[in-house]
């Protein structure tokens, strides 16, 4: 019975390693990998770039944010009665 379950087994596996060859093989998977890889390292860049100009207005060394207005710019503030 065990070799009856082995001889299935080997079927299958060569089954499926034929399927595996007809659609592609082993150069598709590089393909889409190397694609892949390229679209990640792009994506990276875009990432640490944005996280470069976050960190620079976070600390106040990027002058493209609006300043907080000052009272003298805002109007006299109101006192509670």
């Amino acid at each position: 019975m065990e070799a009856f379950t082995l001889l299935i087994a080997l079927v299958a596996l060569v089954i499926a390693v034929i399927a595996f060859q007809r659609t592609g093989g082993i150069k598709e998977l590089r393909q889409k990998v190397d694609s892949l890889s390229s679209r990640t390292e792009s994506v990276r860049g875009r990432t640490a770039n944005m996280l470069d100009r976050f960190e620079q207005l976070v600390r106040g060394k990027n002058k493209t944010a609006p300043e907080p207005k000052k009272e003298s710019e805002t109007g006299p503030s109101r006192k509670p009665e």
